[in-house]
């Protein structure tokens, strides 16, 4: 019976953790890092090129996820291609059914854990680290993220080649979707919160009165009506530009800078510098 090494597990999932965007392209993505993934695997289960050339092949179809979650999907092929070397009845056709029936779900979970949730929360205490230049915040990051990153998949990696073909039933049942649901409303959540934490839009302009006095002040106003209305508007119109007209965040990005731009020069902010 043949039983892969710890050797090879381990060579898998550094392959993996460092190149699951081997190669990448919009008409592969992470075929070729899965494919590198494999490889180990299938040297040490198949004797011959031409068997390992065969094999192979099988992770050669379109294959994209959140690569952290992600990793349970390439375990459990790992050990469904130790079963298939064992004689097991596993062929192309279902690997590659689970790696298709599995990318979609986990890319929800691990977009919604991971990029929603997680990734917010370690930049906003990166960011209040980083008060006064002090660089301990990108410090703080860059370890945590690496460090956690690597752990997180490794965990994922072998509990994939533990549970093989049963977490199928696990990762795309009705439980699954609630779980999913559930990281959704809490990356939500945390969005919000990053956004009354760190984004602050305020306007200078005001009306004056012949004798200079200030008869309307658009600040005071906006505040007593709906406070820290105009951050939460240009944070619901990047959303919507991003997110419904398509734009790059680079475009975005520029468009502030021109609102920007425009509103000091028509007294609609006020940076606060002097010159």
């Amino acid at each position: 019976m043949k039983k892969l090494s710890k050797k090879a597990l381990n060579k898998s999932f550094r392959n993996w953790f460092y190149g699951h965007l081997t190669c990448f392209s919009q008409e592969h993505m992470q075929t070729f890092g899965y494919m590198c993934a494999m490889l180990p695997i299938i040297q040490e289960l198949y004797d011959t090129n031409e068997e390992q050339t065969e094999k192979t092949l099988t992770y050669s179809t379109f294959f994209n996820t959140e690569p952290q979650v992600g990793s349970i999907v390439v375990g459990i092929t790992a050990g469904m291609e130790e079963a298939r070397a064992n004689g097991e009845p596993v062929d192309d056709e279902t690997i590659n059914g689970i790696r298709a029936g599995l990318m979609g779900p986990l890319a929800g979970i691990g977009d919604s854990l991971v990029v929603g949730t997680l990734l917010p929360i370690l930049l906003g205490i990166a960011l209040g680290l980083s008060g006064g230049g002090s660089p301990l915040g990108a410090i703080f990051y860059i370890l945590v993220w690496n460090i956690g990153m690597f752990l997180i998949m490794r965990f994922m990696y072998f509990k994939g080649y533990e549970l093989g073909g049963k977490a199928v039933e696990v990762l795309v049942g009705e439980k699954a979707n609630a779980i999913r649901d559930s990281i959704i409303m809490l990356g939500t959540m945390v969005i919000g919160g990053v956004t009354a934490s760190w984004i602050n839009i305020t306007t200078s302009f005001q009306m004056l009165g012949s004798d200079g006095s200030v008869i309307v002040d658009l600040q005071k106003t906006l505040n007593d009506v709906y406070p820290s209305i105009l951050s939460a508007v240009f944070v619901l119109i990047c959303w919507y530009l991003l997110s419904k007209k398509r734009l790059s965040p680079v475009v975005v990005m520029l468009i502030l800078v021109a609102v920007a731009f425009v509103g000091v020069l028509l007294g609609f902010f006020n940076p606060g510098l002097s010159y």
